[in-house]
This record gives structure tokens, C-alpha cells and sequence, in this order.
């Protein structure tokens, strides 16, 4: 039987970005953090990186602003990209308060700059400005917040919840454009239950799992994306997906991402004969931006008809490769690769969305009482790429903001009505689940095929297609039958989808992470593209 409830903060999502929102909210609060599956089957537990930050005392704000801007392709809102520099100390100063072991300087040369913390250095920053943990960061943030939110009486965490949609009062009729909550599916009891909530953040990922080939964790469906087009949210640039350039490629290795910082520490890209090939694409060779690595490495592997190219770091030390890549070292010796004497074969994978739901500096949405972070919205940081670890920062400093704009808002806004219960009186079990299968691989593979690297107006009209008629019939499947985690993520999924794809043919010109052959040049001005719910009749 269904279940009701009720809290103050429902986040939807139990990353990065909301297990900092329900940590720096007030204690009084009565918060629940909803993951779809396990706490740790998100992208925060995966990300090797670093988190970006103006931490050393050679570093400046205005390098770090200006390196933003330049990887984001003219296309960063500056304002936003201030913002969230300028809070980056801050932000960083709170993890390392909440225990999070970043590694220390083995020369304690840092010492001298009070900042005692081993920084690297990635594509597209001017700096050492990268605080890690060796290179399993994400790990050592997610853990560390974890026990942090375990200990906050206050603070609810809850497995095995798929949120379905979120419940709004226009939905229901009601005055006013506001976020009530959200319907639930508890996996584990198989019934969709009701949340009501005076304020609700997405805190839910991206949707690099709309490609056939993703860094990402299977839960990176687009969900919150989706949930607010449909709550009526506005949406920007879904048509800047970055995709990482060296993910391990071995048919037993799924989603494992070979960290930028390798190239950051001296790592060198290689074709199957051995010949290095990046400085013939830009000056800054392995250390350029994302987009343009990616698109080097896509154009070699056609050229020459290679299934992958190589990521080299077997020219430093041994010792040095495992004190800071402990993780890549092991996980490649799984398969047989000792990265201190050989290359890693590594290809490019879909890895983050830079674009999602329209937000402010306090992560408000177009939606009363409903916040997006992380990589659920669209800041304006990323612009047209996404510069390497400004997306965990991103998730700290916007996640701050919002708590602190939900603290100043409590007051203000009261609990909502009974809401209605899920109404599944009309549906019946699916005794086709084989068709979700199918639909599932279908889409990622004509994303992959016509939304990719590299677009042309001929493939996003074959994928534009493709996906109105996955669409009609995964609303036919959705009507009549009981929902599931995998169809509601299949929803989720295509219509994430159909807005990147709208939004990349809206763009005519090529910039940062969109590459079309039919438009080669870069406009002379740069503007976002923005979908608006109302705009849309289909």
C-alpha cells in the first residue's frame, strides 16, 4: 500500500550537490535524501579529478575566471563564473573541515603559502590549482559526507526511491506555480508514494547515459532534467555534452574513466604505432580543453579505422605513477595493463552535460520553492565545455548557496495541502518489459551514431525522428501499465533526448562541445539556447 509523507526539504539525489545542501541546511529542518539506488550509485563516487580552486598563493581569481572562459568557448555567463571562483576557497575550506583526506604535499613546499595540500594541474587551467585525494576523490568527498549526513538526527537517507515526478500546484489545479513535493516509486515495496515537501532540490545528475558509450554510472538518466521540463521548467544548452577523451577501452572494463590529471602530470596521447599526434590540433597538445582532445582523438580513430589510441605514462618513475594513481594502476591491472611499462588503450565517452534546468545564483528554478544543482542545471558556468574539476566545485558552492536561500526563505513558506495519492487504478502489470530492452538500446545508439563527437543536419533530423516515435510509444507503454525504475528512466531518458537534440539544431554554428560538419565557423555572437516548456507542442 502506498505511504505517505512529509518533510521540510526533500533532495532528490544523494551526490555531491545534495548531501552538501542537507549538511549546510539549519538543523531544525526535517530533510530527506532520496537515492534511486544504493547512497553511492551516483556520479560523485566515481569522479577521480579534483575539485578546482584558487587555493595557492601564485594563483589568482581573475586566472582561474579568465581559464573558465576561455575553455567555455565565449559562451560562460560571467557572472556566474566570478561567483563561483570567487566562493571556491570557501567551499574548499569546508570540505577540509568536514574531514574530507585530501592528500598533503610530500615537500611541504606548500607550507609557505598556508596551504599545505598536494594541487595538479588539468586541461585548460593556467595553474596548479586541482585539490585531490590521490585520484579517487569523489570517493573520499562522497564517504566523508556520507558519515557527516549519518550523524544529523535531522537528515533522513533513503535507498531504493526513483522519483517519478514532481507534484505541482498548477498540476493539481491549485493557484500559483509552485513545487509541492514529489511521487515516489519505493522499489523495494513496488508503490509509488507521496512526498510533500515545503521545498524540494534536484540535486540528480546528468544524462550521459543517453549514449551508448558514458563514464558515467547507470543512474545518469537525465531524471531531474526531465521532471522539471514537465513541471514546466525551462531548460539551456543540452546540445554541449562533453565527452571525457580517455576512458579505458576493454571489453570487460565498463564506464572506467582514465583521470585528466595523468595528462596533467605527463602523460602523452599516442597512435597505435607509437607516434604522438595532439600538437597537430593545438598548441597546448594533451593539456587542451575536452572538446578539442575528444575531437582529436575521434578524428585519428576514423582516419586510421582504430578501434582506440593510447594514453602514455609509463615514462615516469614507477613509484610516482602508483603513489598518485593508485586507482588507475590497480583497476588497469585487472585487465592485464601495468601503466608503468605500457600505454593504456583509452577512446572517448559521453561524460558530462553541461546544460539541464535554468537556474539563478541561489539555484532557483522557474518554479516556486524548487532548486536544481549540480549537474542537474544550467548555471551558465560551463558555457560551451565544461573546464576539468570546475563541476565538483560547481555542485559545493551552488548546493551552499541554495541551503542558505531555503534558511532564508523558511519562514516564509508554509506546508502544503494533502496532496492526492498516485493513481494506478487504471494500469496493469507489463508482461512486455522486453520492449523498454529494446527501446533502451535503440535510443543510446542513434545518440551515439547522430547526436555525437560530430554532427551534420542530416543525422539530428534521423535522430529528431527516431526519437518523436520513442516517445509515442513509451507514453503508450507509461499510460497502461505500472511503472518501473526502468521505465521510468527510459522516459526520462528520451525526452532528455529530443531536448538535446532540438537544442543542437537550434544551434547553427559550431562551438565548444558542438561540432557540426554543416556549420564549421563560430557565429560572431554568442547567445544560449533556452527551451521553455510553453514554447513546445509536441
Amino acid at each position: 500500500m502506498s505511504q505517505s509523507y512529509s518533510y521540510d526539504v526533500l533532495i532528490i539525489g544523494s551526490g555531491a550537490a545534495g548531501l552538501t545542501t542537507a549538511l549546510t541546511l539549519p538543523s531544525h529542518l526535517k530533510i530527506a535524501v532520496l537515492s534511486k539506488g544504493d547512497l553511492a550509485s551516483g556520479s560523485t563516487f566515481w569522479a577521480q579529478g579534483g575539485v578546482a580552486g584558487v587555493l595557492d598563493d601564485s594563483d589568482t581569481v581573475e586566472s582561474h575566471v579568465q581559464d573558465t572562459l576561455i575553455a567555455g568557448a565565449g559562451l560562460c555567463n560571467e557572472g556566474a563564473v566570478r561567483f563561483t571562483v570567487e566562493n571556491s576557497r570557501s567551499a574548499i575550506d569546508w570540505l577540509i573541515a568536514q574531514g574530507v583526506p585530501f592528500t598533503r604535499n610530500d615537500d611541504h613546499s606548500a607550507a609557505e603559502a598556508h596551504f599545505d595540500y598536494h594541487l595538479t594541474r588539468e586541461g585548460g587551467h593556467s595553474h596548479r590549482r586541482i585539490i585531490h585525494a590521490a585520484d579517487a576523490t569523489g570517493a573520499a568527498i562522497f564517504t566523508t559526507l556520507l558519515a557527516q549526513a549519518r550523524q544529523r538526527s535531522n537528515i533522513q537517507l533513503l535507498e531504493q526511491q526513483v522519483a517519478v515526478d514532481l507534484i505541482t500546484s498548477h498540476k493539481l489545479g491549485r493557484d500559483g506555480k509552485a513545487c509541492l513535493g514529489a511521487y515516489v516509486l519505493n522499489t523495494q515495496s513496488n508503490e509509488v508514494d507521496t512526498y510533500a515537501a515545503r521545498f524540494t532540490v534536484l540535486a540528480t545528475g546528468g544524462a550521459a547515459k543517453v549514449y551508448l558509450y558514458t563514464s558515467n554510472p547507470d543512474s545518469a538518466c537525465g531524471d531531474g532534467i526531465a521532471m522539471a521540463w514537465r513541471a514546466g521548467c525551462s531548460v539551456g544548452n543540452l546540445e554541449f555534452n562533453q565527452f571525457h577523451p580517455t576512458c579505458l577501452y576493454h571489453p570487460q572494463a565498463k564506464n572506467f574513466l582514465i583521470t585528466e590529471a595523468l595528462r596533467g602530470e605527463g602523460a602523452l596521447l599516442k597512435l597505435p604505432n607509437g607516434e604522438r599526434f595532439m600538437q597537430r590540433f593545438d598548441r597546448r597538445a594533451e593539456l587542451a580543453p575536452r572538446d578539442i582532445v575528444a575531437r582529436a582523438i575521434d578524428h585519428e580513430m576514423k582516419r586510421l579505422g582504430a578501434e582506440c589510441v593510447y594514453l602514455d605514462i609509463s615514462h615516469k618513475p614507477a613509484q610516482f605513477i602508483k603513489e598518485h594513481f593508485p586507482t588507475v594502476y590497480e583497476r588497469c591491472l585487472t585487465f592485464g595493463i601495468d601503466i608503468t611499462q605500457e600505454a593504456i588503450p583509452v577512446v572517448p565517452a559521453a561524460h558530462y552535460t553541461c546544460g539541464g534546468v535554468a537556474v539563478d545564483q541561489h539555484g532557483h528554478t522557474d518554479i516556486s520553492n524548487l532548486y536544481a544543482i549540480g549537474e542537474t542545471s544550467f548555471t551558465g558556468l560551463h558555457g560551451a565545455n565544461r573546464m576539468a574539476s570546475n563541476s565538483l566545485l560547481e555542485c559545493f558552492v551552488y548546493a551552499r548557496s541554495a541551503a542558505a536561500d531555503i534558511a532564508q526563505q523558511d519562514a516564509q513558506v508554509s506546508a502544503p495541502e494533502p496532496l492526492p495519492h498516485w493513481d494506478a487504478s487504471l494500469v496493469t502489470d507489463s508482461d512486455e518489459d522486453v520492449i523498454i530492452a529494446h527501446n533502451w538500446d535503440e535510443l543510446r545508439r542513434f545518440m551515439w551514431d547522430y547526436v555525437g563527437i560530430v554532427r551534420t543536419n542530416k543525422r539530428l533530423l534521423r535522430a529528431q525522428h527516431r526519437v518523436h516515435l520513442l516517445l509515442d510509444e513509451i507514453d503508450e507503454f507509461y499510460s497502461n501499465y505500472r511503472v518501473s525504475r526502468d521505465l521510468i528512466e527510459l522516459r526520462n531518458l528520451a525526452l532528455v533526448a529530443q531536448l538535446m537534440i532540438r537544442s543542437a539544431m537550434l544551434r547553427k554554428e559550431s562551438r565548444g562541445l558542438h561540432y557540426t560538419l554543416d556549420y564549421p565557423d563560430l557565429s560572431a555572437q554568442a547567445k544560449d539556447t533556452i527551451l521553455q516548456p510553453a514554447n513546445v507542442d509536441d
